[in-house]
């Protein structure tokens, strides 16, 4: 053991550490996972199954990452969790790997934050500089863009997606995919509109603001189908990027409808 390893860490000898790696008290590290460069495992983590985190991650007291799904069809199989880098992984967080229905793999980007005691189930792929607060939860099988940030004892339902700099309010039940750059809430979450403040603390003009806002109205307008304003929209916003990413992403196939806004709301 070094100066930077606990005496009462527990570290499987095929586990692979990178450079200067930090253990401390308690922790347990198992055979199959590998810690990235400057990883700090504070006092009582668990990180087991075939885990990989990425450099600068930070993961405090207990925290359980990559221990077997929550999901009866689990059986054994070596899916992996993997874990970027410059995260911070906080107090209670549970993340575990994916199953053999899912891809066998769950996905967890970078520079993100993840408050105490959240929790990103089986076969969820998460993307780059997302922030769930305290008690979050994703079901298995969710997709979070770029930038999204899911509000503190939110809940989103198995195989949801959410785009890419979307805001969750707290303690929402979210149950159908919610556009890039939206705004949802409520027991059962609706959309509320576009993330305004979020798009503006990004450095998003506002110009380009403007157009998103436009092309929202539209799109959710009550005239017609969402099939014909999604091409209406498409025609009238051509090559407008983020006007055209909402697009994308509301024709992709999924399981699940766009989350609405609230027509009592309106």
């Amino acid at each position: 053991m070094t100066d930077l390893i606990h005496p009462t860490a527990i570290i499987h000898p095929k586990a692979v550490l990178g450079k200067n790696v930090r253990i401390g008290p308690y922790s347990v590290v198992g055979e199959h996972v590998t810690l990235g460069d400057n990883v700090t495992l504070h006092s009582h983590v668990v990180v087991d199954g075939h885990t990989t985190v990425g450099e600068n991650t930070r993961i405090f007291p207990f925290a359980s990452i990559g221990h077997a799904p929550q999901d009866l069809k689990f059986h054994g199989e070596p899916s992996r969790l993997s874990i970027g880098k410059n995260n911070t992984i906080r107090e209670h967080v549970t993340m575990n790997p994916g199953t053999e229905t899912g891809g066998m793999e769950t996905r967890v980007g970078d520079n993100g934050l993840f408050m105490m005691a959240c929790h990103i189930a089986h076969d969820c792929i998460l993307g780059n500089n997302i922030i769930m607060a305290n008690n979050a939860t994703l079901g298995g099988h969710v997709h979070v863009g770029d930038f999204a940030f899911i509000g503190g004892l939110a809940a989103v339902h198995q195989f949801v997606r959410i785009g890419a700099h979307a805001v969750i309010g707290g303690m929402s039940g979210v149950e159908n995919d919610v556009i890039p750059y939206g705004r949802v809430k409520g027991e059962r979450a609706f959309l509320a509109g576009l993330n305004l403040i979020g798009l503006e603390r990004r450095g998003f003009s506002k110009d380009d603001i403007r157009v998103l806002q436009k092309a929202y109205n539209q799109l959710f307008a009550d005239d017609g189908t969402l099939e014909q304003r999604l091409e209406q929209v498409e025609k009238d916003f051509a090559g407008q990027a983020q006007v055209m990413e909402l697009i994308h992403f509301a024709r992709e196939k999924t399981r699940f409808p766009l989350c609405q806004p609230s027509r009592k709301a309106a």
